[in-house]
């Protein structure tokens, strides 16, 4: 055999081997961990109509992946604040809307529903009324920094009797 045909042949085998380590390294790879704002979603969501002031959205966050998340933050155009606020009763029996201390925490499988009367995405100093049929987008942060963002129609709702406003305040 020639130099050529040698160096050929070696060279030849040099990629084959790089060619099957490859392979061999990508099957024992771990799988990419997924961020909250990838594996957490939003069903059914809405907001409740409002002429100014405060309001809020539901619907039912849903955690389809592995590991336990929190919700720190939610912001919107819509308003200039936005909070995780849950209903709670007060020391002389009423109920009583509270920001969630610590964020709202979704378990590796949870369904957690945001309804009136209790966990909700409080929309505060709305920037324009929300009327029914409009549509609101809020985007969701995580405790691993990551985001989720979706949109809400706007319905009117008159149940349970919530009250969004700030008191005159």
């Amino acid at each position: 055999m020639n130099a050529t045909m040698t160096a050929r042949v070696a060279a030849l085998l040099a990629a084959s081997v790089l060619l099957l380590t490859g392979c061999a390294a990508t099957g024992t790879e771990e799988p990419a961990a997924r961020t909250a704002g990838e594996t957490v979603t939003i069903e059914d969501a809405w907001a409740k109509a409002a002429d100014e002031g405060m309001t809020a959205v539901f619907g039912t966050l849903v955690n389809k992946g592995g590991d336990d998340v929190t919700v720190v933050s939610a912001k919107t155009e819509a308003a200039e604040m936005a909070e995780l606020h849950e209903t709670v009763q007060g020391d002389a029996g009423e109920m009583t809307m509270r920001p969630i201390e610590g964020g709202l925490a979704l378990s590796h499988d949870a369904r957690v529903a945001l309804e009136p009367g209790g966990d909700h995405i409080m929309l505060m100093g709305l920037t324009a009324p929300l009327k029914a049929g409009d549509e609101v987008t809020v985007t969701l942060t995580f405790s691993d920094r990551s985001t989720y963002e979706f949109t809400a129609p706007v319905k009117d709702y008159s149940g349970a009797n919530e009250n969004y406003d700030d008191g005159g305040e």
